[in-house]
């Protein structure tokens, strides 16, 4: 699928023709999205303890994944998914404005052009022996035993015996 959780879809057939939202979730195996906004429905939720009351739920159900098409985050218009390898990783590509679909690598890819641009020179400054630096930083002593394990929840089975046995003596 070319389609991934948090991109934004625009809906090209059926009731909602038009509409655009954030995908919530991806059905690979039904080859189906989950449509912020997109085809609603009514379900009935019926009490199941008496403290409850019986409601209806509206909740976005499925469509197929051919019903949608990527909205491009850089040209705003819906396009159709290309793959491209950027920086040695294979990335989704919009087909329209050729920018890239995948957000986590933009981020990435931005964060690390701001961390070359800001490199500048650095300044030469003498260095410091290592005895001189040993007797700057005071030493802290950490205590030798770390945080206790985790205490694991045994499950315990109580056993009910009949009345009968009881009755017996």
């Amino acid at each position: 699928m070319n389609v991934k959780v948090n991109d934004n879809v625009l809906v090209l057939t059926g009731k909602y023709k038009g509409k655009q939202g954030k995908v919530l979730a991806t059905i690979p195996k039904a080859n189906k999205v989950v449509v912020e906004g997109v085809n609603i429905v009514h379900k009935h939720e019926k009490a199941r303890r008496a403290n409850e009351t019986s409601k209806i739920v509206t909740e976005e159900a499925p469509i197929d994944v051919s019903n949608v098409e990527v909205v491009c985050d850089k040209c705003g218009k819906a396009t159709r998914v290309g793959h491209a390898e950027v920086n040695g990783k294979n990335v989704r590509v919009c087909k329209k404005c050729g920018a890239t679909l995948d957000k986590a690598f933009v981020k990435k890819s931005k964060a690390k052009a701001a961390e070359t641009e800001t490199e500048a020179p650095k300044k030469r400054t003498r260095k410091r022996s290592a005895a001189a630096e040993t007797a700057e930083t005071p030493v802290e002593s950490a205590p030798a035993e770390e945080a206790p394990a985790k205490a694991t929840r045994k499950r315990t089975t109580k056993t009910v015996e009949s009345k009968s046995a009881d009755t017996d003596n």
